[in-house]
């Protein structure tokens, strides 16, 4: 794997962030704080714990259940940020998952955008594993590796959200593009508002090898932690609020930031070169016909 130091300026359409901020209207939300002030516990309470000050918020895994949470809050289009530190040792048939979705059921009409991290025997590297959904319709996975070990400190996984496109980061790195096209009945998840979840399960039906590996129950607990959430994005509240407007200006849905800044541009084009290990929009074995979105530049 070639040498390389990430640009981790800010990219460009953080710039003009400060300016918008402060002419912001009541339906954008600027967002830090405490868990209790962000999240509700979905399920098994007891396997949520967090630090003495907080701050810090840990998801645990044993053989009777995961655990998992949501935003108390609903959002459409916006700057969504979480720090995390993955499970570490052996982790195999473990998934951690941080994502959104437009309700919390997962109902066959969802949209959802996701990271998943799925778990390896110890030496080897985790895989992120990517999704878009609309309508309940996925299959859109793509899958990294990482530049570093996710289970040795926290590191920061980011989606931006805009009508022109959707952005996958990994500390401010852009792993994944996903462009709109602007046609009628198009694959883009943009009109539905999402929460944002966190959840740690057990999925060694094929999280590992596809399955080959098996959770080992005597490593456990398995447990996530998670600091610092931040969103800056559109609240949804009835009725729904103009975010996206020629007069109300969000940094995160203005003209810089429907495309990658240069050096976004060059970190991108060093993670397809280096780290994509699966992208449904190769695979002609599965996919005969290619996705419309496949056909799009993500570069512009």
């Amino acid at each position: 794997m070639e040498n390389r130091v990430f640009q981790m300026a800010i990219p460009l359409f953080f710039a003009a962030l400060m300016a918008t901020l402060l002419s912001s209207s009541s339906a954008v939300s600027l967002t830090k704080g405490s868990f209790d002030d962000n999240f509700d516990i979905m399920f098994s309470e007891s396997n949520f714990k967090t630090s003495e000050d907080g701050q810090i918020w840990y998801l645990s895994l044993d053989k009777t259940s995961g655990c998992g949470f949501q935003t108390k809050q609903k959002y459409r289009f916006g700057w969504f940020s979480m720090k995390l530190k993955l499970v570490g040792g052996d982790s195999a048939g473990v998934v951690t998952a941080y994502y959104m979705c437009t309700d919390v059921d997962a109902s066959p009409t969802r949209d959802e955008l996701d990271f998943e991290f799925l778990g390896n025997r110890t030496g080897e590297p985790y895989i992120i594993q990517t999704n878009v959904y609309k309508n309940g319709t996925g299959g859109r996975e793509m899958r990294h590796v990482l530049w570093f070990d996710p289970t040795e400190d926290y590191h920061t996984y980011s989606v931006l959200w805009n009508s022109h496109q959707i952005v996958f980061f990994v500390d401010r790195v852009p792993i994944r593009v996903y462009k709109n096209n602007g046609k009628p009945n198009n694959f883009f998840p943009d009109e539905k508002p999402m929460y944002l979840f966190s959840s740690i399960w057990n999925a060694d039906d094929w999280a590992t090898r596809g399955g080959l590996e098996k959770t080992d129950w005597k490593k456990a607990p398995f447990v996530s932690a998670y600091k610092d959430f931040s969103v800056d994005g559109c609240r949804w509240e009835d009725p729904y609020p103009a975010c996206v407007s020629t007069t109300t200006k969000h940094w995160w849905d203005q003209a810089p930031s429907w495309e990658l800044s240069d050096s976004q541009k060059e970190d991108y084009a060093w993670v397809k070169r280096n780290l994509v290990t699966y992208d449904y929009c190769e695979d002609t074995e599965r996919y005969t016909t290619p996705m419309e979105e496949c056909s799009l530049n993500p570069w512009k």
